[in-house]
């Protein structure tokens, strides 16, 4: 049961103080697990348990009779902790809430169900897969194209430098300015072991930037590009973007020095 105390926990601060807000979709989700699509809803529920993003809770009606095992220890009526099993996998990162009885701030989880998004196999909004986790309805990328001239300075010296970019918006963080890949010397660019995931954009690769042959100035996963980004970022392929948050990074566009965001990963 140790394992499940974070859930637990989760549980019992959603019924009590309730999710930040909740909106219920008409879009077609299904979740994969062993082979067998668990459950199938058009009646899911977008939940924020946090204010960054939302996850998918389905009712338990939609889920596949036979595969959820409640837990016999629950310590709070309003929900339990559950196993889903199918075939010779399981997975005790589920939560079920009580079909009623819950009080008036965690109300919309009655009936439902939340399975961890990365502990099954694959989410699909109607025949579209899902990844990381679902796409937030109130948030939006806009891919601009820019003949602004834009340089990129490193401890002072100019690494980036072209005649036009492309600004990626997206609600709630700073404008992202992705250049040509041809406007770096890429003699500085050392190829990086990270990779990240978003939803929106697809997988990003990394590149170390190094000023000098030696590797004494060596700025760890300083650029990120997207090789095949989803379609609604189509346009930044290839394209590389630097970490504008890095205190040894400075960004001017059109001869003015670009303010540096302030973010969670500052």
């Amino acid at each position: 049961m140790a394992v499940r105390q974070d859930l637990v926990a989760l549980g019992k601060k959603l019924v009590e103080q309730g999710p930040v807000k909740t909106l219920h979709t008409p879009r077609r989700v299904r979740i994969l697990y062993n082979g067998v699509y668990i459950a199938d809803t058009t009646s899911a529920v977008y939940v924020w348990e946090h204010e960054y993003y939302p996850y998918f809770y389905v009712p338990k009606s939609s889920v596949k009779e036979g595969v959820l095992h409640p837990s016999q220890h629950s310590n709070d009526a309003a929900f339990q902790t559950a196993t889903l099993r199918v075939g010779d996998r399981s997975t005790d990162r589920v939560l079920i809430f009580a079909d009623k009885g819950i009080a008036e701030k965690g109300k919309e989880l009655e009936g439902l169900v939340r399975f961890e998004f990365g502990a099954v196999d694959a989410w699909f909004e109607e025949d579209t897969p899902i990844y990381v986790h679902p796409k937030d309805p109130f948030r939006r990328v806009d891919v601009l194209h820019s003949t602004r001239p834009i340089e990129v300075h490193v401890n002072g010296i100019v690494v980036a430098k072209a005649e036009s970019s492309f600004h990626l918006y997206e609600t709630g963080l700073p404008c992202r300015y992705y250049l040509p890949p041809t406007a770096v010397d890429r003699k500085l660019l050392r190829e990086s072991d990270m990779a990240t995931a978003c939803p929106y954009k697809g997988i990003a690769s990394y590149f170390d930037l190094v000023l000098d042959d030696g590797d004494k100035d060596r700025f760890k996963d300083l650029i990120w590009w997207y090789r095949s980004p989803n379609l609604e970022c189509a346009q930044i392929a290839g394209a590389l973007c630097f970490y504008h948050e890095k205190e040894e990074v400075e960004i001017l566009l059109d001869g003015e020095v670009v303010r540096k965001p302030k973010t969670p990963w500052s």
